[in-house]
């Protein structure tokens, strides 16, 4: 019984094989020594076969062969993208080195190479006779926001309540660490009347012509009104992760219900935050070593912002280097 099985599935086997080496031959194949039409052979092409690929019967579609790998495709762009970004790599891989060289606390002098955007190159060649100074004001005068100085600063205060009951002296106090966070604000654009030629707030010199080939230099000189400080207490806040009680005292009454009652209540968390956003706002004020950083961080983003996003593009684009930038402030 089993040869009888093992026969019938053998020629069931060659009986598939026949006829799939008969679909690849054409109509020179033979199924058990006859001729085979390709009409009997090969269903319509627009039967659809079993996974979609092509009519069925047929043998499945061979992948399309990729002439170009996906990692040279890669790597051409890569090497583009580095060739037109050059200088600002440049940059930011000489940044990274001379940070990993302080970590390790090498001294090593590196060359010097400044952050650049390819559309802040000039074209050698570029010949302009624009009248050079309203299209960079125009450009300024189109700024609408601020600069921000930023800066994070740290300090101990104490709070202290004291209420007599009776002759029962009753005090409470409690040493806090906080951490507060306020900008300065810079005005970029204070209006069309602040740049009025009699003022003098925007001065722009043409040291050179673009000529033969060569692109034309500028020199700037402008000036600002101060960096203003937080106005109000609520220009200023407290980083409440990272401020905390660190000692806490009171007098030998304290624990009484009349002593405890009362003065408690005014060193919840909601009370010496309070108080301590109170304390950070006087010190962007009146404390020299949180001011002259806020300011001086104010001053230097405002510089930064103007020099390479309004002006150093705009001489660019028309055919100048910007040999000199300088940014004043006004007296208040």
């Amino acid at each position: 019984m089993a040869r009888i099985v093992l026969l019938l599935l053998t020629a069931l086997h060659q009986r598939r094989l026949a006829r799939y080496q008969a679909a690849l031959a054409g109509p020179a194949a033979t199924t058990y020594g006859e001729p085979v039409e390709p009409t009997q052979v090969l269903p319509p092409r627009t039967a659809p076969g079993p996974t979609g690929q092509g009519p069925a019967g047929w043998p499945p579609n061979r992948p399309r062969r990729r002439w170009i790998p996906r990692w040279v495709k890669g790597s051409v762009f890569l090497v583009l993208a580095g060739l037109v970004f050059r200088r600002a790599v440049a940059a930011l891989v000489l940044m990274a080195l001379s940070a990993t060289l302080h970590l390790f606390g090498l001294n090593v002098r590196l060359p010097h190479v400044s952050l650049a955007w390819p559309w802040q190159t000039v074209s050698a060649g570029t010949t302009s006779n624009v009248d050079l100074g309203p299209w960079v004001l125009q450009k300024i005068e189109g700024i609408s926001k601020p600069a921000l100085g930023t800066e994070n600063f740290n300090f101990v205060f104490t709070h202290k309540v004291t209420k007599n009951i009776g002759p029962w002296p009753c005090w409470y106090s409690s040493t806090f660490y906080a951490v507060g966070h306020a900008s300065a604000t810079v005005n970029l654009n204070p209006g069309p009347s602040w740049w009025q030629a009699t003022t003098g707030h925007y001065q722009l010199r043409v040291l050179a012509r673009p000529a033969a080939g060569q692109p034309g230099r500028v020199s700037i000189v402008m000036t600002l009104p101060p960096p203003q400080l937080p106005q109000n207490v609520h220009d200023v806040t407290i980083d409440n992760t990272l401020s905390k009680p660190l000692t806490t005292s009171h007098s030998w009454t304290y624990p009484g219900l009349g002593c405890g009652t009362l003065i408690k209540p005014q060193f919840s968390p909601s009370v010496v935050y309070a108080a301590a956003q109170q304390q950070a706002f006087y010190r962007v004020d009146h404390v020299s070593s949180v001011t002259t950083p806020l300011i001086s961080t104010a001053e230097s983003q405002a510089t930064q912002i103007i020099r390479n996003n309004f002006v150093q593009p705009t001489v660019n684009a028309l055919g100048y280097t910007l040999s000199g930038f300088t940014l004043r402030w006004s007296a208040k």
